[in-house]
């Protein structure tokens, strides 16, 4: 059916090309698309721990997506090809391959309508409770297949919905999941006052049913019969989810809050065991600006943004067998900083589906041009339901998770150069996060710093540093980097990591030295076109894109990257 599909929609390109060559430009189709490979060459290294499946076995894997997208008349193709070849993305522990049409789609707009069969992402709100998206470079495509219809009632409000089974997960990236789930939403915007001087509210609410297949649920029915008496129950075929959803803005300030709920179903606890809960998933933001502000001779700005995120039991997949990151339909991204140097984001803090409460603020003050100052604090902790049980009482508690302090100032020292300097303290609990009982909460303290220097022709030089000091995990950390733009298309940069004061539990498997971690990298850009060539070692810990955060192993080899528009 894939490769009947792939033949007509080449048939139409070449067909309506022809139909309608002599016409206007405007009638003309528009053909477009992007490629993305990576390709890697695996040298193995026990010293980190880089010896899974494709170390031993494989030494070479690639990775591909070839996006094609055909326009006419208000139709829409879309054909996206993805090939695996011994490929540890999907499961870092094992090797992959296969290909095929990993996504397809054709869309009409019909006046108010527009229709969308085949392949699509969309998002409910926050997308909390629903989130169909990708993340390539994490393995992650949780896009639905089936139809999908959008009603533009008038030019403020809309309706869209859908019925739909979830691509194949890790074990099978062609296939589809046997669980058809469904929804609806409507969105839409109302000013406040005339002409919207009170300022102006977005509104919205969703309704999402998932219905389990025969199959998982003679699964799920195995698995309670195995259980004592008290901890038995009976699980339901259908699960519900709602959600509302305000967004209130005046000028510079805006604040959100959506609310959550969805009916009792099968989850998997901490204990392993499932269980018959209902859930619920609370948010809130809100964020306010002021410029202009007289600060002697110079003008200041502040901003602020807070926000804060309450879950319990609101664990939404396909199938409560599923487990990790497979069938995930809801989205409950970290609720802490994204950072983006190596050392700072090695400790992150995925949102915890069984319970949470996090809260998360920043500001954002330039007390003048050329100057600027970010602090943020964020803090996570479990809910006392599936905390840590009291010595005293004997009762649960709530658990700290995580929690960061972070400052930066930013100064422009000449239009030439400009320096970063700021300080991260993170308290991390890997015992919970990463499943090791006998691991310490992890301390950390990391300086780091960058100065830019721009010069003539394009040419510039980024000079990157931080210092990560604890006493748990793998230990101490200092990471150097130099990137140097040559031209404007061609970059080049070194660097390494080293492990300066290594720490070792006994189930780690690296060695128990000062270990490096070198990194080099040159990039040239052609056009449309990027290339990468990098050598490099990276240590076993938690990679997160998007907020979303997974478990990786070591990596120790080459990596060859191309990224095409066309």
């Amino acid at each position: 059916m894939k490769h009947f599909f792939t033949l007509i929609f080449i048939g139409l390109i070449f067909q309506t090309d022809f139909v309608y060559g002599q016409t206007n430009d405007s009638e003309r189709g528009q053909f477009s698309g992007n490629l993305l490979l990576n390709y890697q060459k695996y040298l193995r290294d026990d010293s980190i721990g880089a010896n899974t499946k494709v170390y031993k076995e494989n030494t070479a894997s690639t990775d591909a997506w070839l996006f094609m997208q055909y326009r006419i008349k208000g139709y829409s193709f879309i054909v996206r090809y993805d090939a695996f070849n011994n490929s540890p993305l999907l499961n870092p522990q094992d090797a992959y391959t296969n290909q095929g049409i990993g996504f397809w789609q054709v869309n009409k707009r019909l006046d108010k309508l527009d229709l969308t069969v085949g392949s699509f992402y969309e998002q409910f709100g926050t997308g909390i409770l629903f989130r169909s998206y990708e993340q390539r470079l994490l393995g992650i495509d949780y896009a639905m297949q089936g139809i999908r219809l959008k009603y533009n009632i008038n030019e403020n409000w809309v309706v869209k919905g859908f019925s739909a089974t979830q691509k194949g997960n890790n074990k099978n990236r062609f296939g589809h999941a046997n669980q058809v789930v469904s929804g609806v939403n409507i969105e839409g915007f109302l000013p406040l006052g005339a002409a919207g001087k009170l300022g102006n509210v977005q509104l919205g609410s969703s309704f999402v049913n998932r219905t389990l297949d025969r199959e998982t649920m003679d699964r799920l029915v195995s698995s309670i019969n195995n259980y004592d008496s008290k901890d038995r129950f009976y699980p339901t075929y259908n699960f519900y989810g709602y959600n509302a959803y305000a967004t209130y803005t005046k000028g510079n300030f805006s604040w959100s809050n959506e609310a959550n709920v969805k009916s009792p179903e099968a989850i998997l606890g901490m204990n392993n065991l499932f269980k018959l809960r209902g859930g619920s998933a609370l948010y809130t933001s809100f964020s306010w600006g002021k410029g202009g502000i007289k600060m002697g001779k110079n003008e200041a700005s502040i901003g602020l943004n807070v926000q804060a995120r309450h879950v319990d039991n609101f664990s939404f997949k396909t199938a409560p067998t599923e487990t990790l990151l497979n069938g995930l339909l809801g989205y409950l991204p970290s609720m802490t900083r994204q950072n983006t140097y190596r050392l700072l984001s090695r400790y992150n803090a995925p949102g915890q589906e069984l319970g949470e409460d996090g809260v998360q603020g920043e500001i954002e003050f330039k007390p003048r041009k050329g100057t600027q100052i970010f602090v943020n604090i964020s803090y996570v902790q479990s809910l006392a339901s599936n905390g840590k049980l009291d010595p005293v009482s004997g009762n649960r508690v709530a658990e700290k998770l995580f929690s960061e302090n972070y400052i930066e100032v930013l100064h422009s020292i000449s239009k030439q150069d400009k320096l970063k300097l700021g300080i991260q303290r993170i308290s991390y609990n890997q015992a919970r996060y990463e499943s090791e009982p006998e691991y310490k909460v992890v301390e950390t303290f990391t300086p780091f710093g960058e100065w830019l220097h721009k010069m003539e022709n394009g040419k510039s030089f980024r000079l990157e540093w931080q210092f990560l000091s604890t006493p748990y995990d793998q230990g101490s950390f200092a990471n150097l980097l130099l990137e140097v733009y040559l031209k404007k298309n061609l970059s080049v940069a070194l660097g390494d990591m080293a492990n300066v004061k290594p720490h070792r539990y006994d189930r780690m498997i690296i060695a128990n030295k000062v270990l490096h971690y070198p990194s080099f990298f040159i990039g040239y850009t052609e056009k449309t076109t990027f290339f990468s060539l990098a050598y490099l070692k990276q240590q076993q810990g938690v990679n997160c894109s998007g907020g979303i955060c997974r478990e990786e192993p070591a990596f120790s080899g080459i990596r060859f990257t191309v990224s095409s528009n066309f």
